[in-house]
């Protein structure tokens, strides 16, 4: 009786724990209405870009999807709803190849591979990439920050990069190591993806 009674207590206080975790991973999973995906996503393109931007986002089944269609050449990506951590991006439509495929490589299970697989794509011809600078906007806070009228995110950071396929730091003046400062340096130096870091510190998010 004793071994029962010591289950039972024991089934009690994990059906009591999952019944207290469950609202917040049902929350996680919840999506955010199209017009509020559309807030948050094109937060991360300069203001002049927004208003016809093409937007990404996910519907109510939590399909990946166009959300809005757009006539400026820029899309927008809206944060993946599933993360505690929204990430928003903005880039002009010449990056959409290497993006897409990007996506589709991870949704393969393909994450630590994509690089390598992009890579040898572009020098087979099969991947477009720009080769002339080009830029993306990223934009990123908690997802519980989230102004639900506007679709800014409280603290936010700010990112950008810009790729310059095959560079070198000392051709354009960088450096190619990761610093606290805000200042530019070049990543994945001389390869197809080399591409310029700009994160500015917190306080220039602000203004």
């Amino acid at each position: 009786m004793k071994n029962i009674f010591s289950l039972l207590v024991l089934a009690l206080v994990i059906l009591q724990s999952n019944a207290q975790k469950e609202p917040v991973e049902a929350k996680r999973r919840t999506v955010p209405t199209a017009e509020l995906q559309i807030k948050m996503a094109v937060q991360a393109a300069p203001v002049e870009f927004r208003d016809s931007a093409k937007v990404y986002g996910y519907n109510s089944e939590g399909e990946f999807v166009t959300l809005r269609e757009g006539t400026n050449g820029y899309i927008c990506l809206a944060p993946n709803y599933k993360m505690s951590v929204y990430y928003a991006y903005c880039y002009p439509e010449s990056l959409e190849p290497l993006m897409a495929r990007g996506r589709e490589l991870i949704a393969e299970g393909k994450r630590k591979e994509r690089d390598k697989i992009r890579e040898q794509e572009f020098k087979e011809g099969k991947l477009f990439i720009p080769q002339q600078p080009t830029t993306l906007y990223g934009y990123w806070g908690e997802a519980k920050d989230v102004n639900p009228e506007t679709g800014e995110i409280k603290d936010a950071k700010r990112r950008y990069v810009i790729y310059v396929p095959f560079a070198k730091a000392a051709d354009l003046g960088l450096s190619n190591k990761h610093n606290n400062l805000g200042m530019p340096w070049l990543m994945d130096e001389g390869t197809y993806k080399a591409h310029i870091m700009i994160t500015p510190p917190l306080e220039a998010h602000k203004h």
